[in-house]
């Protein structure tokens, strides 16, 4: 069941810490690039609102310990009314001491088992298309309406991907989802072009160890044509480990010129 504590708690800080400055809400937080950027975001002056199917059992421990707030609400985002209206309540209780800085970081993604668009399940591609571009563009605008009043610096961060700008068979509704963030981020820029407190990039992390590779490196060759490549670069050493892609990501966060290409890749100058 979701966390049932209340809105006005987002903001809560351990006692002796000093206040929030910036609220992150991270979704699909419980493993992989997600649960490393969580545990990197727990930095002094932040809130963390994470969205996930499954808590991190140890994530309140060491948000205690370093002294920040730390909300997990288990949602899961390929059903996403539910995380959308409660996002904006909760956004909407912070209007009389909102936060300075709203970072709003979509990671959540599924991939299905690579085959050929035909023989994927419907369920699977349902799910993969709502959890991956319905639910953070329904998230995103929820979260500029609820926010629009702050005079905060907002910034929205999606997960990207190289497959969103090259395509690979065997992979067609991953594509489709990860080019839909690159191109909503662009239109998006557009709409906030003379908003300069609201800035978006859709960003490729880079090559990573997670359970996703080890999906599509374990595939059958057969329905996966592309299967030796991601088998090479585990083989070859040519992963990042999640948390040296989370350090990457989170990085360009804080860069000066955030959102001046709204799309991008962590390994771009």
């Amino acid at each position: 069941m979701p966390d049932a504590s209340p809105a006005t708690d987002l903001l809560r800080h351990a006692p002796g810490a000093a206040p929030a400055t910036t609220l992150t809400v991270l979704t699909g937080a419980s493993r992989g690039l997600g649960a490393a950027m969580a545990r990197q975001l727990l930095r002094p002056g932040m809130t963390l609102l994470t969205l996930s199917r499954r808590p991190d059992p140890g994530l309140d421990a060491a948000a205690r310990s370093a002294g920040c707030a730390c909300s997990q609400w288990a949602l899961d985002l390929a059903e996403p009314d539910a995380a959308v209206e409660r996002l904006r309540a909760a956004l909407l209780a912070l209007a009389e001491a909102p936060p300075a800085r709203l970072v709003l970081l979509h990671n959540a993604a599924l991939l299905p088992e690579p085959a050929d668009l035909q023989a994927q399940p419907d369920e699977e591609l349902r799910a993969a298309l709502r959890l991956g571009l319905e639910a953070p563009l329904r998230l995103s605008a929820a979260a500029l309406a609820a926010s629009a009043g702050w005079g905060a610096q907002r910034q929205l961060l999606f997960i990207s991907s190289g497959l969103g700008r090259r395509a690979m068979a065997g992979s067609t509704a991953y594509c489709a989802v990860k080019a839909g963030l690159d191109h909503a981020a662009r239109a998006l820029a557009l709409e906030h072009a003379q908003d300069p407190s609201t800035r978006i990039v859709s960003l490729a992390p880079g090559v990573i160890a997670t359970d996703m590779q080890r999906q599509l490196r374990g595939a059958d060759p057969a329905r996966f044509a592309a299967q030796g490549r991601f088998d090479a670069l585990h083989r070859e050493g040519l992963l990042d480990t999640p948390e040296q892609a989370a350090a990457k990501v989170l990085a360009w966060l804080d860069r000066p010129d955030f959102g001046q290409n709204p799309v991008a890749d962590v390994r771009d100058a």
